[in-house]
């Protein structure tokens, strides 16, 4: 790797009097002598292949090259600034990277308020979110794969605080057969008693395919929803889960909030059925190391159980 022959003071000479309009003017927005920004551009120009700033009496006007580099010294002066900012923040302990494990019966939109307020107090912070399901989930938390988990389930030995609870409903599309029933003459109703009024039977949803939720955990596997049809369809994900729903080829059950926007518009129905198949799975939110987490780490998960409790 070659070493760059002009320096950061270079740059910041050049963008200077740029900014400012004269070479006068930088020194003093600099704290700098007048000379030693005339001789940074002196070198500078002596340095590029062309001038990128020249002298029209006293002024001095950016040539083609010089609005070019202009742009990119602004960009590498930024940069400069942000990496000194970077490592004064490690050296008072601020995370360079919080990583989330959401599980995906939270809807992704919930968190992004307590997100933004994590970019807007420590905007040098990245943050990594991890998409989990299942034992996925508490193996971000037990493999400490993750510094704050959402899951509904909290592992022995640790500590969770309840955040929000999912409330997991019978979906499908307006047109699906499973609606079709309500139309079944009173006369075969009292022939059929597997055949419901009230609502649809199990005997009902075994006939017909269903939506699960495939296990993103490494060790263990297993499927998620009500589990009696014998056709069923596996997926990674509950946004893949609606667009399989939105077409009329299954029902699932879902959580309620991924779905609210569907059911509003009337392209999915929540199916009434005979026996209540609702569930309510708490969420909780846990840190996988409380005693050491940094303050990026805090603020996001203080924000976060804030959120989503609304």
């Amino acid at each position: 790797m070659r070493t760059p022959k002009i320096s950061l003071e270079q740059w910041a000479s050049f963008k200077a009097v740029v900014d400012h309009g004269s070479f006068a003017m930088a020194a003093e927005a600099m704290n700098k002598s007048q000379s030693s920004i005339s001789y940074a551009i002196a070198r500078l120009n002596e340095q590029l292949p062309r001038p990128v700033l020249v002298l029209n009496g006293r002024k001095a006007v950016l040539t083609e090259d010089g609005k070019v580099l202009y742009r990119r010294a602004a960009a590498l002066l930024t940069q400069a600034e942000e990496a000194e900012a970077v490592a004064r923040q490690l050296a008072q302990g601020l995370e360079a990277e919080v990583t989330l494990a959401v599980d995906n019966l939270l809807d992704l939109r919930l968190v992004i308020p307590a997100l933004d307020r994590l970019a807007q107090t420590y905007p040098l912070t990245r943050v990594r979110i991890l998409e989990t399901s299942l034992s996925g989930t508490e193996e971000a938390l037990l493999e400490k794969k993750a510094d704050i988990v959402i899951g509904a389930t909290v592992p022995v030995g640790h500590s969770g605080a309840p955040v929000r609870q999912v409330k997991m409903i019978p979906i499908a599309h307006p047109q699906h057969p499973l609606f079709a029933r309500r139309a079944v003459p009173k006369q075969s109703l009292q022939c059929d008693p597997e055949v419901s009024e009230a609502g649809i039977s199990d005997w009902e949803l075994k006939t017909h395919r269903q939506i699960v939720l495939r296990d993103s955990g490494q060790r263990r596997e297993r499927d998620a929803g009500w589990l009696g049809s014998e056709q069923r369809w596996t997926v990674s994900h509950f946004s893949s889960s609606l667009k399989i729903l939105r077409a009329g080829l299954a029902f699932a059950f879902l959580p309620e909030d991924w779905v609210e926007e569907d059911l509003r518009a009337g392209t999915l129905q929540q199916l009434m059925l005979a026996s209540p198949q609702e569930r309510i799975l708490p969420l909780y939110l846990m840190l996988s190391s409380p005693e050491s987490a940094g303050p990026a780490t805090a603020l996001l998960a203080k924000t976060l159980q804030e959120c989503l409790k609304h």
